[in-house]
C-alpha cells in the first residue's frame, strides 16, 4: 500500500514539475525529491489508522516565541511553562511565528531559515514544547532578508545564488501587479554587476526569491523536511498568494502559486501525511477559497473574512452581513477545513471585506478605529491611488467606546467575539493577547513607527503573574472564561471540524447555527447576541433540532429549560450553546 501510494505522489510531482519547468526539468525534479527524502528522519508512510487530522479537541494559540519574557531564561522556555501552567488543558498546537534570526518585521524578514534566534531558545526548546502541544511553523517562502546570506551571495555574485532573486527594469511596465502595500515595487541594490532593480512586494528589507528556478523550489522543500523533522505539523504558507512573478500579469494567485502548494501537499502525503498545510492569503473571500483546489491543495485556509465582518457585527449590533457570508461558506471534501480567528500579530484585514460590505460601511469601520486609537494601513491600487488594507488595534479595544467606557460591557463584547467563532466549522485559533485582553501598544507604536506592533505587545512574566494573581482583573477573568470555554468545546462531538453545519437567521440581532449531529454527539444550536440589549429569540420553527422530549440545557451556563426550547432570551452579548440532554 505504501509502495502505491508513493509511486501515484510520484507521479502527481512530475506533473507539477512539468507545468512549473517544463518536460526537459520534470524528471531530473523528481530524482532531487527521490534524494532528498528520509535525509531528515521523515520518511514514506500513512498516518495510523488511529490518528485524526483533527478533532473538537483541536485549538491552536498564535503567539511570538519571546511574547512572555522572564530574566535569564530562554523565552521558548518561559513560554512552555506558561503555557503548561494556565492552557494546558484548553488548547493542544501552538503556532510559534516566526522565530528565526531577522532584520526586521518581528519575524518576517528572515535572515537564517535554520536557526533559532538566539535571544528566543534552540531547536532543543522548540522540541520539548513539541512533545506536549502541536507546533506550528511558518514557511515564509516569498522573500527573504536584505541582510541574509543569501542576498549578499546574490550581490557578491556567488553562484547558485546569484539567480536567487527577481530582477526588473525600473522602466518596465508592472501596473498590472497587484500591490499589498503603498510602497515602490522596486528597490535598486548595488552588486558586483553594478546596480540591478529587484522586486521587493512587501519591503525594501524584504527581497522577493525566484521560483522560476527550480533550486529556489528545492531550497524550500528541504525546508519542509527540515520543520517537520523539528516536530512540526502544520507549515503555515506566509504570502503565498505573491509566491510566482510573471510580467504583464497581477503576480498573485497565477497558476504556478497553485502549483507550488498542490506539489508541497504531494511532498506532505508521501513523507509525513499527518502533516498539514494552512495557506496565509489575506485577499478577497473567493480568491482565499481558491486555495482549497480540488481538494488537493491546502488542507486548512485562513477565515480571513470573519474577523473583519464580526468586528461590524458587534460594533454595528447586527449580524445581517456576518450571517449572509457564514451561510455561503461551501461545503468541503474530507481532510479540508477552515481556520477561524479573530486577532492575530498582523492587523485586521479589509480586502476580505470585498464584496461583503458597502464602501460606506466600510468607511464607518475605518473612522471607529481611528477614533479607538488605532491605525489604517493602505495598500496600492492598479490605478496608483490608496485605500485602506488593514485595521491596527487591539481586538479589545476595537469592542470599547471611549465616550461611554465600560469595562463589564467591553469584556462581555470581547468574550462574545472570542467565543462565537469556537462554534463555527473548522479549527480555531486565538491570538495569545486574546486570552489577556491586551490593550493597545501604543508605546510600541511609538518606538517602532509600525502600525502593527499596537498589537504585539511583550509581557513581562513578573507582571502578567501579578495580574492573574487578582481574580477582579480583566486579565484573569478574560483567560478563565475563554480556558472554561474551550474545555466545554473539547468535549462536545458536533464542534468536530467536520461536524456538519447550518446556519440559521434568527434575525440580525443574533447571530445563529446548527452544529451536529456527529459521532455519538447530539447537535448543538449555537446563538450569539450582537447587541448590547437584551433580546428575545424565538428557535421554533427555525431551530428542530431542540425540540424533543428530552430537557434542552446550555452547556456554557449550565441553565435547563423544562420541554422544549421554543424561545429564549439572550442578555447583552451572550453566547449560549444549546443541546438536548
Amino acid at each position: 500500500m505504501i509502495k502505491s501510494l508513493c509511486t501515484a505522489t510520484m507521479l502527481r510531482m512530475r506533473q507539477r514539475f512539468n507545468r512549473l519547468y517544463g518536460p526537459a526539468r520534470a524528471d531530473h525534479c523528481l530524482e532531487r525529491i527521490a534524494a532528498m527524502v528520509g535525509r531528515y528522519g521523515v520518511g514514506y508512510g500513512i498516518p495510523p489508522a488511529s490518528r485524526e487530522r483533527w478533532s473538537e479537541r483541536t485549538s491552536v494559540l498564535i503567539t511570538y516565541a519571546d511574547t512572555v519574557r522572564r530574566a535569564d531564561e530562554a523565552p521558548l522556555k518561559t513560554l512552555k511553562h506558561f503555557l503548561d501552567r494556565h492552557l494546558r488543558e484548553a488548547i493542544d498546537t501552538v503556532h510559534v511565528l516566526p522565530f528565526f534570526p531577522y532584520s526586521s518585521d518581528d519575524g518576517f524578514s528572515i535572515t537564517d531559515y535554520r536557526a533559532v534566534h538566539r535571544d528566543h531558545g534552540d531547536w532543543g526548546d522548540l522540541r520539548a514544547l513539541g512533545r506536549d502541544y502541536g507546533l506550528m511553523f511558518d514557511l515564509v517562502l516569498n522573500h527573504v532578508s536584505r541582510k541574509s546570506e543569501w542576498f549578499r551571495d546574490y550581490r557578491n555574485g556567488v553562484a547558485p545564488l546569484r539567480e536567487f532573486f527577481i530582477e526588473s527594469d525600473p522602466d518596465a511596465d508592472l501596473s498590472a501587479v497587484v500591490r499589498p502595500r503603498s510602497k515602490p515595487l522596486l528597490h535598486p541594490v548595488k552588486t558586483v554587476d553594478g546596480e540591478k532593480h529587484v522586486w521587493t512586494t512587501f519591503s525594501e528589507d524584504q527581497i522577493d526569491l525566484d521560483f522560476s528556478n527550480p533550486d529556489v523550489l528545492f531550497e524550500f522543500l528541504d525546508l519542509v523536511l527540515f520543520y517537520l523533522s523539528q516536530g512540526a505539523r502544520i507549515l503555515r504558507l506566509d504570502a503565498i498568494a505573491y509566491l510566482w512573478k510573471v510580467p504583464g500579469t497581477p503576480c498573485i494567485h497565477l497558476p504556478q502559486t497553485h502549483a507550488t502548494v498542490k506539489l508541497i501537499r504531494d511532498l506532505l502525503d508521501m513523507v509525513a501525511p499527518e502533516a498539514l498545510i494552512l495557506t496565509e492569503t489575506n485577499v478577497p473571500h473567493e480568491e482565499n477559497l481558491s486555495y482549497f483546489g480540488d481538494g488537493d491543495e491546502a488542507h486548512m485556509v485562513y477565515q480571513f473574512s470573519l474577523p473583519p465582518l464580526l468586528l461590524h457585527a458587534l460594533r454595528r449590533e447586527t449580524g445581517k452581513h456576518l450571517t449572509a457570508w457564514a451561510a455561503g461558506l461551501p461545503e468541503l471534501p474530507e481532510g479540508q477545513t477552515f481556520f477561524n480567528f479573530t486577532a492575530s500579530h498582523d492587523g485586521i484585514g479589509l480586502r476580505p471585506l470585498q464584496g461583503l460590505l458597502d464602501d460606506a460601511e466600510l468607511a464607518l469601520l475605518v473612522d471607529d478605529i481611528r477614533r479607538l486609537g488605532g491605525h489604517v494601513s493602505t495598500r496600492r491600487r492598479e490605478d496608483g491611488t490608496d485605500s485602506p488594507y488593514e485595521l491596527n488595534i487591539a481586538l479589545y479595544d476595537a469592542l470599547g467606546d471611549p465616550d461611554r467606557p465600560d469595562e463589564e460591557a467591553q469584556i462581555r463584547a470581547f468574550l462574545c467575539a472570542q467565543t462565537l467563532p469556537l462554534a463555527l466549522r473548522g479549527v480555531p485559533a486565538l491570538y495569545f493577547h486574546s486570552f489577556t485582553a491586551t490593550r493597545n501598544y501604543t508605546e510600541g507604536v511609538e518606538a517602532t513607527g509600525r502600525a502593527r506592533t499596537i498589537n504585539r505587545y511583550r509581557w513581562d512574566e513578573d507582571d502578567l503573574t501579578e495580574r492573574l494573581a487578582d481574580p477582579r482583573s480583566r486579565t484573569t477573568r478574560v483567560l478563565d472564561e475563554l480556558r472554561r470555554r474551550l474545555k466545554l468545546r473539547a468535549r462536545q462531538p458536533a464542534f468536530h471540524p467536520d461536524s456538519p453545519q447550518r446556519v440559521v437567521d434568527l434575525g440580525p440581532e443574533c447571530f445563529a447555527l446548527v452544529r451536529g449531529p456527529f459521532g455519538k454527539g447530539p447537535p448543538v444550536a449555537a446563538l450569539s447576541n450582537l447587541t448590547a440589549r437584551t433580546i428575545t429569540v424565538r428557535l421554533d420553527p427555525a431551530v428542530p433540532e431542540l425540540n424533543g422530549p428530552r430537557p434542552c440545557v446550555d452547556l456554557l451556563s449550565g441553565t435547563r429549560f423544562s420541554g422544549s426550547a421554543k424561545e429564549i432570551e439572550l442578555a447583552p452579548r451572550q453566547t449560549v450553546w444549546l443541546a438536548r440532554r
